[in-house]
């Protein structure tokens, strides 16, 4: 027997709805990742198996619908046409189907921008593999969640173990017959204003609540800690940040590429120096940053990267809740520091800084006190956004980091062996920098627009480098010595077999397709 959708209309926030806004072909803003299996999915049987479970998700059978006008927020309705057909495709690398091959086909996936006549995911099962491995490509809009609970949705999506489990089918869900456009047409303009003056009251409450809370919190003695070392710092986040060669507008078409590491290095160098996980993650960046800019002839003297984090504001347990809670943390880094370890300390020292100081709660006061305004003036705002060319840069990269699962996952029984993850980008931002633990392993994944970074390629290289680096001046790893050529054996009389000189070892990096 047939029931009805058991999936509420419901319109999405402000910081959803911006993301609609703001994404064109220059700023595709979906999330994404590339994982890797050690063998080729079976393409129908993965099919079968998310159909089976795609009620636990009842979101990901809705798309956003937009009232006349802009005068609320969009709102999620039952798409009346779904079709699994729509969202799941099969993708054949061309031989030999290496790392090279998959990161290329990557970058081209990546590169589109969603269709929002359906709902706004997308899986693409990628055959042909060396070793015969397979891959599949996720695609998640932004407007429907954010990293982590991204990350928590293909935790449903994937098994804990090589067996699986199949979801008992839910009865027949009867589907509305009217179109997307008539479903439109249907939210009355009086229901969408009712909306938006409850979400402009809603984002009030929340800014009132919020400098209360920061209030409450300048009593501490962590925060006024803080602020009084914030002060210090106060030359380096007023100095015009100048442009890195990645700097540039953006064209829309994105390359892909990335690196792993193992996972216990990172513990090790924690342990050795101290700092977290993510200083970790943003000084091997800074420092791969700074070769890159050397490269192309840009001085690193007395320079300043200025970085954006994202920062999930979700309750502890609500990871797998769609939708938005994310705020920005901007961190300005040095760039000169020749010792990774001195590196290590100034960048975790900066972040304890700007946390103590809530500069991220403060952003996040700011993009409620911005919710407030009437829906029309946020979508006239984010719409223009990406047209707005700015003498300095606000922000040189955007550097995300994203904690996985600690144990392998599986699909269909096929066992994952790798996930590199994907941030968004745009505007003037030409690469982004995503970072995501998994079973043991590290993985980074750098997205950049063509036009902006053609040359990515060399950017996963030095993080390569400048991770190896880390390592060994942490003592985590002794550095390789370096070997002299032997003076050639003096002529005998009979021919006697040489042993060749071993090679320094290269920098270690997960093999991947290859």
């Amino acid at each position: 027997m047939d029931i009805q959708d058991p999936a509420p209309n419901q319109r999405l926030s402000g910081t959803d709805a911006a993301f609609l806004y703001l994404e064109r072909k220059e700023i595709p803003l979906h999330i994404a990742c590339v994982c890797v299996f050690d063998a080729e999915i079976p393409f129908e049987e993965f099919v079968a198996n998310i159909d089976s479970k795609l009620h636990l998700i009842p979101r990901y059978r809705q798309i956003a619908v937009a009232p006349q006008f802009n005068i609320g927020y969009p709102a999620w309705e039952a798409d009346p046409n779904f079709d699994i057909g729509r969202h799941i495709f099969r993708v054949r690398v061309d031989p030999p189907g290496g790392e090279a091959e998959l990161e290329a086909l990557s970058g081209r996936i990546l590169s589109q921008v969603m269709d929002r006549t359906k709902p706004l995911w997308e899986i693409y099962i990628i055959d042909g593999l060396k070793d015969g491995q397979g891959a599949l490509i996720a695609k998640v809009h932004h407007a429907l969640a954010d990293g982590v609970s991204g990350a928590a949705l293909l935790k449903i999506m994937f098994d804990p173990t090589p067996e699986g489990s199949r979801a008992i089918r839910p009865p027949r869900v009867h589907q509305p017959a009217a179109s997307a456009g008539a479903a439109a047409s249907n939210h009355s303009l009086i229901d969408a204003l009712a909306s938006a003056v409850h979400s402009s009251i809603e984002n009030l409450i929340a800014v009132e609540a919020g400098l209360l809370d920061l209030t409450q919190s300048l009593f501490t003695d962590r925060t006024q800690t803080g602020l009084q070392e914030l002060m210090n710092l106060l030359p380096e986040l007023a100095a015009p940040i100048q442009r890195l060669p990645c700097n540039r507008l953006c064209d829309g078409e994105r390359l892909f590429c990335w690196a792993g590491f193992d996972f216990a290095d990172v513990k090790a160098i924690r342990e050795a120096v101290g700092g977290k996980v993510n200083d970790v993650i943003l000084t091997v960046t800074t420092r791969a940053l700074a070769s890159y800019a050397k490269l192309h002839g840009q001085s690193v003297k007395n320079r300043l990267l200025r970085v954006v984090c994202p920062v999930s504001m979700r309750p502890e347990g609500q990871c797998e809740t769609l939708g938005n809670r994310i705020t920005f943390l901007p961190v300005v880094l040095p760039m000169d520091i020749h010792d990774p370890v001195q590196m290590l300390q100034a960048v975790a020292a900066r972040m304890e800084i700007m946390k103590s100081a809530k500069a991220a709660e403060l952003l996040a006061l700011g993009a409620s006190w911005l919710g407030s305004t009437p829906p029309p003036l946020q979508a006239v705002f984010w719409g223009g956004l990406p047209f707005l060319t700015l003498p300095t840069s606000l922000f040189n990269v955007i550097c995300t980091n994203i904690p996985g699962s600690p144990v392998p996952l599986y699909t269909v029984g096929r066992r994952m062996i790798a996930m590199y993850p994907q941030v968004p980008t745009g505007w003037e931002l030409g690469v982004g920098v995503a970072a995501h633990s998994y079973d043991g392993k590290l993985f980074f994944g750098l997205n950049a627009d063509t036009h902006a970074a053609p040359d990515v390629a060399r950017l996963r290289d030095f993080i390569r480098v400048s991770f190896e680096e880390l390592c060994q001046s942490a003592g985590v790893r002794k550095a390789p010595r370096a070997t002299r050529p032997r003076k050639p054996r003096a002529h005998r009389p009979k021919p006697v077999e040489t042993v060749a000189t071993p090679a320094p070892e290269p920098p270690v990096a997960f093999p991947v397709a290859s």
